[in-house]
């Protein structure tokens, strides 16, 4: 169990990918015991990689859940935990015997966590899919791209790891609260369709305004604007322009040595071609880490475009203790930070079904137990 605000907290996972062991990562960042349960059938595929970092800070079980015996390992971690979590189609845990019904029976103070794509129900509920899937069907992946382009995925960020999973823990979070008064659990049904819709609310308020046209790529913040924008240096690097403010604009424009009186108005799109000309030329006259060491001590909003390798070094993110050594490979730390409970530094990925005989031991089962269970192919 680690420090961090949620110390104390008992979480148990159901292996899955993507949303829901980010959720957990989240969870046991900021402090909370999370046992992870793996699969435990020979030869079955491990969920996940080696070193996957989003099984990191937690202990892991191998159990075969489609054994009675399994299940019955399982319900009983649900018994002492406070969070349970799955990400599994709608009707596989109750097929499995873990399904809500099940657990309350068993801890009705139990929250319980569900992530997936297209939510509880739903004509699509039952259907396959993925990241892209879920953005394209919430309105968020029409808007991701450049004019006259098609929409591009914004990687697996949106529906998996921001409206997913970490919406996942709001979730989850929000009904420990409420746990507090009402002394109940509570199923939390998130849903990556609606989580990445929740992310593009701004959108929806700003096109229903006007403010937005339906045109990707021609607004100030999907990079229409050329004052909101990446640009290649001469070195082949790039940087971020955002100065979109009066003051950050006048501020970009002394850095790079332009005369205001000659340009147009930096918020007249009609003259956005034109201003982007200017920009793109007179940025290119720089390598990257020159423009930026030109721009310090400024509000010009000019920003190196990292790689993962980069950013760890960077001055700012090397002051905040932004990312830590996770077992010899430098990932992200927890976030945010806290004052009187700050969390621990992440510890690396147990291997699959490391901890097993000792998770089963703190349960009660003494070794011949767990012998036998392990003979019968019920736990790894």
């Amino acid at each position: 169990m680690g420090a961090g605000p949620l110390s104390g907290l008992r979480v148990v996972e159901l292996a899955g990918l993507a949303p829901g062991p980010f959720a957990c990562t989240v969870l046991a960042d900021l402090g909370a015991e999370v046992i992870r349960v793996d699969r435990a059938i020979p030869g079955a595929d491990v969920i996940g990689f080696e070193n996957d970092p989003l099984r990191r800070s937690r202990r892991s079980i191998g159990v075969d859940t489609k054994q009675p015996e399994g299940v019955e390992l399982v319900l009983s971690l649900v018994e002492r935990a406070d969070v349970l979590v799955e990400g599994f189609r709608p009707g596989v845990t109750e097929r499995m015997g873990l399904g809500p019904a099940d657990c309350h029976a068993r801890n009705p103070r139990l929250v319980y966590g569900r992530i997936t794509g297209w939510g509880q129900d739903g004509p699509l509920a039952q259907r396959a899919g993925h990241d892209i899937n879920y953005v394209g069907l919430s309105g968020a992946l029409e808007a991701i791209g450049r004019a006259g382009e098609r929409p591009v995925p914004p990687m697996n960020l949106v529906a998996d790891y921001g409206g997913g999973g970490l919406l996942l823990a709001m979730g989850i979070l929000a009904a420990l609260f409420e746990r507090a008064t009402s002394g109940k659990g509570q199923v939390v049904d998130a849903s990556m369709v609606e989580g990445s819709a929740l992310l593009a609310t701004s959108l929806f308020g700003l096109k229903a305004s006007g403010v937005w046209s339906g045109e990707r790529g021609t607004n100030m913040l999907d990079g229409g604007a050329p004052f909101y924008d990446t640009y290649e240096c001469k070195d082949g690097r790039y940087v971020a322009v955002g100065a979109i403010e009066m003051r950050f604009w006048a501020d970009l424009v002394k850095v790079l040595e332009l005369d205001d009186a000659d340009l147009p108005h930096h918020f007249d799109a009609s003259q956005w071609p034109r201003l982007r000309e200017i920009l793109t030329a007179e940025i290119a006259k720089y390598a990257r880490d020159e423009l930026v060491a030109k721009a310090e001590g400024t509000d010009a909003c000019i920003t190196p475009v990292l790689s993962t390798e980069e950013a760890p070094s960077h001055p700012q993110n090397a002051a905040r203790n932004t990312f830590v050594d996770v077992g010899g490979v430098t990932l992200p730390a927890p976030a945010p930070k806290f004052d009187r409970t700050p969390a621990d530094a992440p510890a690396p990925p147990h291997e699959t079904a490391a901890d097993t005989d000792e998770v089963l031991t703190e349960l009660g089962l003494d070794t011949a137990k767990i012998t036998s269970l392990r003979d019968s192919g019920v736990i790894a």
